[in-house]
């Protein structure tokens, strides 16, 4: 089953994210620098009369690298086409993705990263000089041919940007990287959203429910059609704090955001292994989940929030994490103890 606080793409995501997806610059909240930086490259290409130089956008997942794709697209008033790096399989599958594009077009692959060796080769050429080689026939009668293809821009996103090969990154013109949002942008996405699809909802409610979506719009605007629900059948239908807090509470989302399995991870760690240092494989045994999906879906918001370290013997729940469940924390002198293990490690 999924995670509700997951922020990667789930299937009832895609009418609401459909419908809010704001269509220009000046209606995306937050990222400032990187709207910034596409504002004038944007501008200056279309003062020459050019295409886009090809940009790449990276960080975690749910923070609007879709949406923003799609906003370059209608802000240079060209056609866009969206595919992802696993969906392209042989370098036919790009090539007749590319000759199908016209002049100024958006090629946009998610999951730039995952696109196998031999299609990336094919994209080399068509980035830097907008063509293809395409061999036809096999054996000694095998011949190469050259495509033209039309100026288009290809937006690549990626969650890993350091699985990027260095020929392919280097072939970016605009790179950007879209970080986690504040409480405050995250109100301010709450509102709108809550506008377009005509929900009430009062100030203190858009606070709660920031401080519980973990820094990412997917996130937010997933706990409000949830709200939104539990509000129509509990309550008025309209959101208040107090039926936001028992609607997130009943979906078993702490007030700093954390999920059942989280707290699993935390308490796992503390109850068993004394918090740690601890195996990340040893963990997954304890916990029942896999080694990659506690490393890439659970760890990283458990690390940015500093519950969880990773050291060279293990991972260990810190005194932040452990005060939050309710445990005791460790003794100033262990902790320094512990510090100075990591150190020498």
């Amino acid at each position: 089953m999924e995670r509700f606080v997951t922020p990667k793409h789930i299937e009832e995501d895609h009418d609401s994210e459909k419908s809010i997806r704001p269509d220009h610059l000046d209606d995306y909240i937050g990222q400032e620098k990187t709207k910034e930086k596409l504002q004038i490259f944007m501008k200056a290409a279309r003062l020459r009369g050019e295409s886009l130089d090809h940009v790449l956008l990276y960080g975690p997942p749910g923070l609007g690298k879709t949406t923003l794709s799609c906003i370059i697209a209608n802000e240079m008033n060209v056609g866009i086409k969206i595919t992802s790096g696993p969906a392209i399989e042989r370098p036919g599958d790009l090539a007749a993705i590319l000759t199908a594009m016209k002049d100024g077009d958006v090629l946009f692959i998610d999951e730039i990263h995952r696109l196998s060796r031999h299609v990336e080769e094919v994209l080399y050429p068509a980035m830097e000089d907008y063509a293809i080689d395409i061999v036809i026939g096999k054996g000694p009668g095998a011949r190469s041919v050259r495509l033209d293809l039309p100026k288009f821009t290809l937006v690549g996103a990626t969650t890993r940007a350091g699985q990027l090969t260095a020929p392919l990154r280097d072939r970016f013109g605009v790179i950007c990287k879209l970080d986690l949002y504040d409480h405050e942008e995250l109100g301010r996405i709450i509102k709108r959203s809550a506008d377009v699809l005509q929900i009430p909802i009062d100030d203190e409610a858009t606070f709660e429910m920031a401080m519980r979506s973990r820094g990412t719009p997917r996130i937010v605007n997933r706990l409000l059609k949830r709200v939104r629900d539990y509000a129509q059948v509990k309550g008025t239908g309209t959101i208040t704090r107090a039926i936001a807090k028992e609607a997130l509470d009943l979906l078993e989302i702490d007030p700093i955001g954390l999920d059942a399995v989280d707290r699993k991870i935390i308490e796992s760690i503390v109850d068993f292994f004394d918090g740690g240092p601890v195996g990340v494989d040893t963990l997954a045994a304890a916990t029942g989940e896999e080694t990659t999906t506690i490393e890439d879906v659970y760890e990283p918001y458990l690390m940015q929030i500093g519950f969880l370290q990773r050291t060279p013997r293990g991972r260990v729940v810190t005194n932040k994490g452990r005060i939050h469940l309710g445990y005791a924390p460790i003794s100033s002198g262990e902790q320094l103890a512990f510090d100075a293990l990591g150190e020498v490690l």
